[in-house]
């Protein structure tokens, strides 16, 4: 005899077993139940058939365990047939977003910068496997802790000796936020001071991003081109002209920059929104220069095996050129971007337009360079005096 799922009653005798109750609704249409073996609401399946395909499409609804028995059939059943109308009408059926690894792929199909930070702190670790529905508190603080006190790498040598650190917090909130983004695509915020609120735990640590204090000025800037091989040469300049993240920078293709126009576009960037400034005279012919005889997608500023620059590929010439020119010891390609910035505030730039060039925040921008724009305030005050 065949099942009636929507009977609670019916579907509380049903014995738990790995190939799901089926039920008909009506012709390649089908809806099933898997009772769980620890008590739980149980699983809803959804079964539509794809004539052209030639074979059924099959997705999981989850448990509705937030409704009440009698209710959850009707939301299975209106799931089900909107998957039946979806594969008549030969759209995607996009995979079932189960787990908390799940939902750090699903956010990664739209941000490729977010993958590397899952596959490290995320898919091997056990909240990954944490399903969405049974997310709690402890889970995630669980999981924030192990990130703590898991230390960030720094270099490797020649012999293949991992140098580490202990992560500062200003990386933890990185790797935290991403996460935190992710899960919001999917789920709601819990009830404050409840075990459900997840996102109590991925709260920023205060007042983690501390000041980018190295700053080098035009003159420290110039010996450090002299010095820079020719390889790379291009590359810094470009990041001394320009006040963008190094991975922005090396991300862009001879078709991001318009010739003609002298604009650039920057696609890849930590923002996800691609944006377009005017380059100036200088910055224009580098970049020129660089885009010359090279196909739309092939990288701007290209190594000599052909590929993109990187942070592993550029951090020796810059370390190597930073000792050969006689500048302070921890100049990095971030130093540069730092330096561009701190000299675009100092000379009254507005912040808003700071920011929006340099693909940040204008409170990001207030935050770390505001007390520059207070000086240049007081010293154009002070020239007002009679």
């Amino acid at each position: 005899m065949a099942t009636d799922l929507s009977k609670v009653g019916e579907r509380e005798r049903l014995k738990p077993r790995r190939e799901p109750y089926w039920q008909r609704l009506h012709a390649g249409c089908f809806l099933g139940f898997r009772p769980s073996k620890r008590g739980g609401p149980g699983t809803w399946i959804a079964r539509a058939y794809d004539e052209d395909a030639g074979k059924y499409r099959v997705k999981s609804l989850g448990d509705f365990g937030a409704k009440q028995g009698n209710e959850r059939f009707k939301l299975a059943k209106d799931a089900a047939e909107a998957l039946a109308e979806l594969v008549e009408a030969g759209g995607e059926i996009r995979a079932n977003v189960e787990t908390v690894a799940d939902a750090c792929r699903a956010y990664s199909e739209s941000r490729s910068e977010a993958e590397a930070r899952f596959k490290r702190y995320v898919y091997g670790d056990p909240l990954g496997k944490v399903k969405l529905d049974k997310l709690r508190r402890r889970h995630v603080a669980e999981w924030r802790k192990r990130l703590e006190e898991t230390p960030s790498l720094v270099s490797r040598n020649k012999e293949g000796e991992k140098r580490t650190r202990t992560r500062a917090p200003s990386t933890v909130n990185r790797d935290m936020a991403i996460l935190r983004a992710a899960l919001a695509k999917v789920l709601s915020p819990g009830a404050p001071n409840s075990e459900g609120a997840w996102q109590e735990a991925l709260k920023s640590v205060p007042n983690a991003n501390g000041r980018r204090t190295l700053y080098l000025d035009r003159s420290q800037r110039k010996k450090l081109l002299e010095a820079i091989n020719s390889k790379a040469a291009p590359f810094v300049r470009a990041l001394c002209l320009l006040p963008l993240r190094p991975g922005a920078m090396a991300a862009l293709t001879a078709g991001d920059f318009d010739k003609r126009t002298s604009e650039l576009t920057i696609g890849k960037d930590k923002t996800g929104k691609p944006r377009r400034i005017q380059l100036p005279a200088e910055a224009a012919k580098l970049f020129a220069e660089q885009a010359k005889d090279k196909l739309p997608g092939a990288p701007l500023f290209m190594r000599a095996n052909g590929t993109a620059w990187d942070k592993h590929s550029w951090k020796l010439p810059i370390a190597a050129a930073v000792k050969v020119a006689g500048l302070p010891d921890g100049a990095t390609a971030y130093t540069l971007r730092h330096s561009t910035i701190t000299d675009l505030v100092s000379a009254g730039l507005p912040l808003l337009t700071i920011a929006q060039i340099s693909g940040t925040s204008a409170e990001m921008i207030e935050r770390h360079y505001g007390h520059l724009a207070s000086d240049a305030a007081v010293k154009a005050l002070g020239e007002l005096a009679l």
